[in-house]
């Protein structure tokens, strides 16, 4: 629909060149019977020229017929202009014309997501992030922007500093014994972790110890920072295997360490004294940090180094966001780390340079997907860019924020968490992994295939276990993507299983089976027909396939739901309401589904009737499974 509308409107600019000086885009009437898409430009021109709209449209009406693939044109109301379109010839257009995909001039765009702290296992509050940041990589592509998907790996925070004093200081383990801790390893932090955090309240010796390790760690070249790499290798390489379950994938896992050891926060420091963007507080609670003053901000100061030299993460934040834009003059070195799920290598930043690798950073235009506590720090990150005069950059670095994942009463339960009195009250139950309450993202995701395997081998016993494992799996994983994607992003989240994966209500497996469904015309064409998929090409080459869509109101209404995807995935672009594309694709399958109980089309003797409802099929099933990519669902190979 994009490729078409551009096409229609320098066609009407071209029959009525005054409407180029005019903003105009094409609607959708409200009522079908007023046509297919209307424009409200005669308003803006009947202001121009001090008459009525009305009047305007139309002589613009008349200045606009026999325009392409457009069956009539008329006016409504007090000037709209309304387009009728010719429904064989737009079904033929959709079904024939490529998409054209072309390359956003010269606009890279870097799109950070994940980002798990790696000191414990990944939590359900960790996969709104990644299906958000991979969904928002995933339209962008679509749409035919360069995007560089990064997971920031934060390896010298405090988070990090916990877990390895813990293992010194609290279980007096050896690196060598860390190391032979059996998987999985980010479990066994998890614990530990929330350990840990319950002893540091109460005692500050353990608190000097653990501000003594952050120094260690961040210094580097030492035993303890030794200690913190394996840490985090060994949990990222966990983090990545809980994502993969999910389709998410990624370019480049950027290191914070590597931000230090390239000297990128050494740079930035100078630059940000030398602009006076920091200053050394002399007094106060601050006496000895440096701080940037943020007056229009909440907080009207911020800690970017501490009085012990330590640098705060929103400091190596700032360095970090100045390189993606390619404005710090400094690179890192890269390295291969692995393969994503179809076989593209994942890089890594590096301590060593590594040959051949490619272009990374230099983005025009950034996407931070963080949740919305981190709305503050993301503020001083755009101060910062903006107080050394990058003030591009400071308007393209795009917050996209989020509310936090809690669980249903009922979810909490199935996963085996005791309710206290004050959670049995709450609408949800919220948690916190620095308190050890969370749910594990895998022990999520294996509990939603278990309840998968359940429900399809209750619907289809008479598939085998392999069959059923791999549709399970294929099932959870797109009960967990939409119900992640259809809530407004501003909305807390309550995870259910019961509500992710109805079969019959707006969830995943919903949206897979219709998608199924339409798949399996065509196999079931093949198997009474004995035809293969070249007699849709027939069909479609068939000006006879065309000539009962004039009266099948229904079957277009369809179809044009379905040739609005594109449009709503770039609106959902624009907003960063992925909801819109999710819920969108929700009401094409309850659309296709309404056809396929409605009309017969295997079953169907009318040959014209038939022929139209295989090229409607056909252009469903393409289309669904186009949405359901772009929202990361695998598409089973049965359900």
């Amino acid at each position: 629909m994009i490729d078409y509308l551009k096409t229609l409107r320098q066609e009407v600019i071209n029959r009525i060149p005054a409407f180029g000086e005019i903003t105009f885009s094409f609607e959708y009437p409200p009522n079908p019977a007023f046509g297919d898409l209307s424009i409200a430009a005669c308003f803006d021109m009947a202001k121009r020229q001090k008459r009525k709209p009305r009047e305007v449209a139309l002589e613009m009406a008349a200045l606009l017929q026999g325009l392409p693939m457009v069956r009539k044109v008329d006016i409504a109301g007090g000037g709209y202009i309304n387009f009728h379109l010719d429904r064989p010839a737009f079904l033929r257009y959709l079904l024939t014309h490529e998409k054209s995909i072309a390359r956003q001039a010269d606009e890279k765009i870097i799109v950070e997501h994940t980002n798990i702290n790696p000191n414990k296992a990944a939590h359900v509050g960790h996969l709104r992030n990644a299906v958000l940041g991979d969904t928002l990589v995933r339209l962008l592509r679509h749409q035919g922007y360069e995007v560089e998907a990064q997971n920031y790996i934060d390896d010298t925070g405090v988070q990090v500093a916990d877990v390895v004093c813990a293992f010194q200081q609290i279980r007096k383990m050896t690196i060598e014994e860390v190391k032979a801790i059996p998987d999985p390893f980010d479990y066994y932090c998890w614990d530990l972790y929330a350990d840990f955090s319950g002893r540091l309240a109460a005692d500050s010796a353990l608190q000097a110890l653990r501000e003594q390790t952050l120094q260690l760690i961040e210094h580097g070249g030492n035993p303890t920072s030794e200690l913190a790499h394996l840490i985090a290798t060994r949990i990222v390489t966990a983090h990545l295997a809980t994502m993969r379950r999910l389709g998410v994938r990624y370019n480049l896992l950027a290191w914070e360490g590597d931000i230090l050891h390239r000297r990128f926060w050494t740079t930035l420091f100078s630059l940000l004294k030398e602009k006076n963007a920091i200053q050394l507080a002399t007094e106060g609670k601050n006496a000895g940090c440096w701080i940037m003053e943020l007056p229009d901000l909440p907080e009207a100061e911020k800690v970017i180094v501490r009085s012990s030299g330590v640098v705060t993460y929103v400091g190596k934040d700032i360095a970090y966001q100045m390189w993606k834009f390619g404005l710090l003059g400094l690179d890192f070195h890269y390295a291969p780390w692995g393969h994503d799920d179809e076989g593209r290598i994942i890089w890594t930043t590096a301590r060593e340079p590594h040959d051949d690798h490619p272009p990374f950073g230099r983005a025009s235009r950034v996407y931070n997907v963080i949740d919305v506590r981190q709305s503050y720090l993301q503020k001083v990150v755009s101060k910062g860019l903006l107080a050394l005069g990058f003030t591009s950059a400071c308007e393209n670095s795009i917050h996209f924020s989020y509310e936090m994942v809690a669980l249903t009463q009922q979810c909490a339960r199935e996963l085996g968490y005791d309710l206290s009195h004050e959670d049995e009250g709450r609408p949800f139950v919220e948690v916190s992994g620095r308190k050890g309450l969370g749910v594990k993202a895998d022990d999520l995701l294996n509990a939603l295939e278990r309840q998968a395997h359940s429900e399809v081998a209750g619907r289809n016993p008479q598939f085998d276990e392999s069959v059923l494992r791999d549709i399970a799996r294929s099932v959870a994983g797109g009960a967990l993507r939409y119900f992640m994607l259809k809530f407004g992003r501003s909305k807390v989240l309550a995870f259910d299983f019961r509500e992710a994966l109805n079969f019959d209500g707006e969830t995943g497996p919903y949206l897979q089976y219709s998608a199924v469904r339409a798949r399996n015309i065509f196999s079931k064409l093949r198997e009474r027909e004995g035809v293969d998929a070249s007699v849709i090409s027939e069909i479609i080459q068939d000006a006879g396939s065309y000539e009962y869509l004039n009266e099948a109101t229904d079957i277009w209404e369809l179809i044009l739901t379905a040739a609005k995807v594109d449009e709503i995935a770039a609106l959902s672009i624009v907003s960063l309401e992925l909801s819109l594309f999710a819920k969108h694709s929700y009401t094409l399958a309850q659309k296709f589904n309404a056809f396929y109980h409605k009309h017969a089309i295997l079953h169907e003797t009318d040959q014209s009737k038939k022929r139209l409802r295989l090229l409607a099929a056909h252009y469903l099933s393409s289309t669904m499974q186009t949405a359901l990519n772009l929202m990361g669902i695998e598409l089973p190979t049965r359900m």
